[in-house]
């Protein structure tokens, strides 16, 4: 039989609002031509919750479910759990309220989200591999310590929070056709579309999950949430094995179209958009762009949004998504060729790259080897590059030149 539970009302997304005023910001949306062109669509803004206060939506959410709380709720204080942004929504929004709160969060999280959690006055306690190992520990707490659990998603309170993205969309980008969202729990999601629904019925809305971690395309196939036996993507913002009652419901009755997006196609979208749009995603947060440039999705007519959700990346992180972004723009490459093992040799092959205005990072020379011939050296070379043709051009370059090469 399929369940049916009540949804969140437009109502309670502007009374949501009214909470927030003063507490979140009206993040902004910037028309990107570049992202456009790329992924041959005639018209995208990006709405950038990545600029929201603690880097993402989730303080949205967090304030507006703590902010209803009792006053003796309030004196207990409140339990997360959270790979990130959801434990530094959840920090901010209690400590501006004068409520203690406590974050459960896995031992391997990312460095930088653990510290501002902690600085936005959380006591962080790092337990588990996984997320659920996370909250699991969290949940025991709130029961043994009578503290209120925070649902990162499921919850009418969260949903609506986060719905207050989409009042602020519909006044800013008033003929949107589409908008693209990222989902993990679907509390983003379910919020926004309410606020479209009620307000703008004809908008199409597209849901992105990162493809190791997409749970709503089987669950809304069975009729129900359809737990994953694991989660494996780079997107730790959204890997959530089982989408929530409530926001399975809101998204089965509301939103047009969830699709996926490799690791890889998360990557790409991370470096244009730091590159061309000058902003700072994780993974997560350009989700909705990734879908974007790789064509995924039935899109309206109208200009798209997309709405990218959080910046709160590790640098190091960052670091190697660009390489790989790089990597498979084939501008970053690294080739493997031989040279004979005599004085000025390696100074000779330098110069015949250097020919082909392709500039060395970096140079590795190995003179033991299965692949090698007595008198012969490996050169490993890493170089940055100007595209594909420029990349067969150096290969072309380098073989009459007598260096044979292979690509890494």
């Amino acid at each position: 039989m399929e369940r049916r539970v009540e949804l969140v009302t437009i109502d309670e997304v502007r009374a949501a609002a009214g909470r927030l005023t003063g507490v979140t910001e009206a993040t902004p949306v910037e028309r990107s031509r570049a992202i456009a062109t790329a992924a041959g669509i005639d018209e995208v803004w990006l709405k950038c919750e990545n600029l929201q206060r603690t880097g993402s939506f989730k303080l949205r959410g967090a304030y507006n479910r703590i902010a209803q709380l009792s006053p003796d709720e309030r004196r207990r204080g409140v339990v997360c759990a959270s790979a990130g942004n959801h434990a530094q929504g959840v920090a901010l929004a209690a400590s501006l309220q004068g409520v203690a709160s406590t974050v459960f969060m896995p031992i391997e999280a990312p460095l930088p989200k653990v510290d501002a959690t902690d600085a936005y006055g959380a006591e962080v306690r790092l337990v588990g591999e996984t997320f659920d190992g996370a909250l699991a520990e969290a949940i025991a707490f709130a029961e043994r310590e009578g503290s209120v659990f925070v649902h990162p998603f499921d919850h009418p309170d969260i949903i609506a929070g986060q719905g207050t993205a989409g009042l602020e969309l519909v006044d800013q980008v008033p003929d949107a056709g589409t908008v693209v969202v990222s989902v993990g729990g679907g509390g983003l999601i379910s919020g926004v579309a309410v606020a479209l629904r009620a307000l703008r019925p004809d908008v199409r809305i597209v849901g992105v999950q990162a493809i190791g971690s997409a749970s709503f395309p089987p669950s809304l196939a069975a009729g129900e949430p359809v737990a994953l036996p694991s989660v494996d993507t780079i997107a730790d913002g959204i890997a959530v094995k089982r989408p929530g009652e409530l926001t399975f419901a809101h998204v089965r009755d509301l939103v047009d179209e969830v699709v996926a997006v490799t690791d890889a196609e998360l990557s790409r979208a991370v470096v244009m958009l730091l590159e061309r749009a000058k902003l700072v995603a994780e993974p997560a947060g350009a989700a909705a762009v990734a879908a974007l440039l790789a064509g995924r999705g039935t899109l309206g007519d109208g200009p798209i949004v997309a709405i990218v959700s959080g910046g709160n990346i590790d640098p190091l992180v960052l670091q190697h998504l660009v390489t790989g972004g790089l990597t498979a723009e084939n501008r970053y490459v690294t080739l493997r060729t031989r040279v004979p093992d005599a004085p000025g040799e390696l100074a000779r092959l330098l110069r015949t790259v250097a020919d082909t205005r392709a500039n060395v990072v970096g140079v590795q020379h190995h003179r033991v080897g299965s692949r090698l011939a007595l008198g012969q050296v490996e050169v490993i070379i890493e170089l940055e590059t100007r595209g594909a043709e420029h990349v067969a051009r150096i290969h072309e370059v380098l073989g009459a030149s007598g260096y044979p090469t292979a690509a890494l």
